[in-house]
């Protein structure tokens, strides 16, 4: 529910997109009201861009409301997503909103670069109070969070300006989780090693 919760706002920018791709008549006439004079071909990013920016802040405020407080994460989510999709709107261009995904992942590598020249470690900080691992394990586990971050903000800028919108539209949702879930269980094996060691 956790990850379904996440990626509510990504959901909803994938089915909009989807919808008024096979609905360009009706698109167009919806973007034309909302934006001003819009071609059926634009249509679809500039809605579902319209729509991901209000349902990240829905979210942000449903969260407020539930738990009375907001992660980092999610604030600098609605900055990029509010701040890139608005020049979207507004020049028509769907490039800004093109860079938001590959700019939150370098945002978040580069926080956890900075960190652990601070001496600090962000995935320790994360689990340590579920997991028990040697340091040079929770290095290399941070290590290899930022090569997987650094790695996906290149390879979201690859498939954004060099396939269609349409394909990144669906890498951004079935592509980016999928590489996470598989990084993800990469990571469980590699932990496994230490899980084993210390059961009795």
């Amino acid at each position: 529910m956790k990850l379904l919760y996440d990626l509510f706002p990504v959901i909803l920018f994938f089915a909009s997109f989807k919808y008024a791709e096979k609905n360009p008549e009706q698109a167009a006439d919806w973007a034309s009201q909302l934006l001003g004079a819009t071609p059926a071909s634009q249509a679809p990013i500039l809605l579902a861009t319209l729509v991901v920016m209000l349902a990240t802040l829905a979210q942000i405020g449903w969260t407020y409301l539930r738990h009375g407080r907001v992660e980092k994460m999610l604030w600098i989510s609605l900055a990029l997503v509010t701040g890139l999709g608005s020049l979207t709107l507004i020049f028509h261009n769907e490039d800004f909103i093109k860079w938001k995904p590959t700019v939150l992942y370098w945002v978040m590598a580069g926080g956890m670069l900075t960190a652990t020249f601070l001496k600090k470690n962000a995935i320790r900080l994360m689990l340590q109070d579920k997991l028990e691992l040697p340091e040079p394990a929770w290095l290399r586990l941070n290590l290899a969070w930022i090569a997987f971050l650094t790695g996906m903000g290149l390879l979201n800028l690859y498939v954004a300006f060099n396939y269609s919108t349409d394909t990144w539209v669906n890498f951004k949702l079935f592509g980016g989780m999928g590489l996470l879930l598989l990084f993800m269980l990469a990571q469980g094996v590699y932990l496994s090693r230490y899980i084993k060691e210390e059961t009795p």
